[in-house]
């Protein structure tokens, strides 16, 4: 997909004031349980962060010494595609994460227009991350964290007549992300970064490798957001794609999203995603909603 999308939301946190004030207390640090909105939400794929882009947080709101998680439901739709996603994510004492996700991904348009077998590919998911160093919040540094996802295209037929090579493929990335308090006009700001290897066409929903490009490519990502007040973010993504398939070009994604967080067991992300052209159609925009429920 190209400028897809799908988008996201973001976590953040409350207002400088209130965050300056509880960061002083024991209960802050861990005691009595993350800050609000500091498990992220739930990307496409699985991981904690936001919509498109990973995080370097580990899912739910689990503390050093505790267990925690997240269960998501994501609808994508442009009208020519439709993308639905489901998952869960555990998190074990704020240091790893592993989860389990499935893509649907809907092509009535196309398959109508090209007589295609199926107007639906499938894949699944699973992935892990590993916390390596610095906290969101308290470090002065970024919180760093490696993360793998394995994914299995489970209706290869269509992608590999149009050049995938692979029906199953690994992505590595290094997300880096930090809350700067009051770092944005007085507002809560935060930033993260990724650095990805990929194969994968259009996250693996077309298949891995192709007949343009066999390798993996080093892809760099990106997320803003701001806090406009304690449960409201508003941000944007940016994430770089492969180009491995000759049949159509794969372009870089971009949303954007506002989240609300009404407590530590809700998370709502709305976005407005450009999908530019996927798969042959072109001027692919789309609302993107995604729901969490997290502990």
């Amino acid at each position: 997909m190209r400028y897809p999308s799908l988008l996201l939301a973001a976590a953040l946190l409350g207002s400088p004031e209130i965050l300056a004030r509880d960061i002083a207390t024991p209960a802050a640090k861990g005691y009595a349980g993350r800050l609000l909105a500091t498990g992220g939400a739930s990307s496409i794929e699985g991981s904690a962060g936001g919509g498109v882009v990973p995080w370097a947080v580990i899912a739910g709101y689990g503390t050093d010494e505790q267990w925690g998680g997240a269960a998501f439901a994501t609808r994508v739709d442009s009208g020519d595609y439709t993308l639905t996603s489901r998952g869960i994510a555990l998190g074990w004492r704020n240091r790893v994460e592993i989860g389990l996700a499935r893509q649907d991904f809907g092509l009535p348009t196309l398959a109508d227009a090209l007589a295609l077998p199926t107007r639906h590919f499938r894949q699944d998911i699973a992935h892990a991350k590993l916390r390596l160093a610095g906290d969101l919040v308290y470090s002065p540094w970024p919180q760093l964290s490696l993360g793998l996802q394995h994914k299995r295209q489970r209706d290869f037929l269509v992608p590999s007549l149009v050049g995938a090579v692979d029906d199953s493929g690994n992505d590595v990335y290094l997300a880096a992300t930090k809350l700067f308090l009051g770092g944005a006009g007085g507002r809560n700001l935060l930033l993260n970064g990724v650095l990805r290897s990929s194969n994968a066409n259009q996250t693996g929903l077309l298949g891995f490798g192709g007949d343009a490009r066999r390798g993996r490519s080093l892809l760099g990502e990106a997320s803003v957001a701001v806090l406009l007040d304690p449960r409201w973010a508003v941000g944007v993504e940016y994430r770089q794609k492969p180009d491995n398939l000759g049949f159509a070009r794969e372009h870089d994604w971009k949303d954007v999203f506002v989240g609300w967080f009404p407590n530590k067991r809700v998370a709502v992300v709305a976005a407005y995603a450009d999908l530019g052209s996927i798969a042959t159609l072109d001027r692919q925009e789309a609302w993107y909603v995604s729901v969490q429920i997290s502990h």
